[in-house]
């Protein structure tokens, strides 16, 4: 039996199939030796799909890619760069907002939960879905980015028109396969405070969203929390 949540309808309709490869047999297993050891993992196994609970498959008209979920005590909520409402911003959320706020002129509350993005049609999606406590990429390799090069690649040939948002290196490289002729992608630096002064800031990408989604026909996203 799986201890990983049900996958919403919508995704496993397009990747469900994943679940039954050989590889995701094996993360499972890690998954579940893992906990039996005693280990903490991030984030609790209920919120580990929440990326594709708050944002369906048919819904999505943003991705932004993220590497890792935060592996601090209550960070964790299954959405890429999103904390808890309550919990103290990280720094490169912290960055975010300030492009938000640079970019468009809008006031944000303080507050890093990021589900107001993801129930627009944000898809917060971190490569790796898991982590230990205090172990930063501890689960990487396992086989999480293999699923969700699976939900890339879906977005990627069965959906138009998306915006794919890689910021740094690793979503750079991970987003490599997205047909930029069917999709708009765009790139900057990581809004980490080692890099964000090296062409995030600035990057004035929020904008460009709602400019392509409006172009398209569609209401924008309302970025303010």
């Amino acid at each position: 039996m799986s201890l990983l949540p049900e996958l919403p309808s919508s995704w496993q309709q397009v990747i469900g199939d994943e679940f039954n490869k050989s590889y995701m047999q094996k993360l499972q297993d890690f998954l579940q030796q893992e906990i039996a050891s005693g280990k903490v993992i991030y984030p609790p196994t209920r919120l580990i799909f929440s990326a594709f609970d708050h944002t369906s498959f048919d819904k999505t008209r943003v991705v932004i890619i993220g590497q890792d979920p935060y592996h601090g005590p209550d960070q964790a909520m299954g959405l890429s760069f999103s904390v808890p409402y309550g919990v103290k911003v990280p720094p490169s959320l912290v960055n975010i907002f300030k492009e938000v706020q640079g970019d468009l002129g809008v006031l944000l509350s303080g507050g890093g939960d990021l589900t107001p993005w993801a129930e627009q049609g944000v898809l917060l999606l971190n490569a790796t879905l898991t982590v230990e406590q205090a172990k930063a990429g501890s689960h990487q390799k396992k086989g999480w980015e293999e699923f969700t090069d699976a939900a890339i690649a879906a977005l990627n040939t069965q959906r138009e028109g998306l915006v794919f948002v890689l910021w740094g290196s690793y979503a750079q490289k991970k987003g490599a396969v997205i047909d930029r002729q069917k999709h708009l992608v765009l790139e900057s630096p990581h809004p980490s405070p080692l890099s964000a002064h090296r062409g995030f800031f600035g990057n004035h990408q929020f904008s460009k969203i709602n400019d392509y989604l409006e172009q398209r026909g569609q209401r924008p996203i309302t970025w303010a929390l």
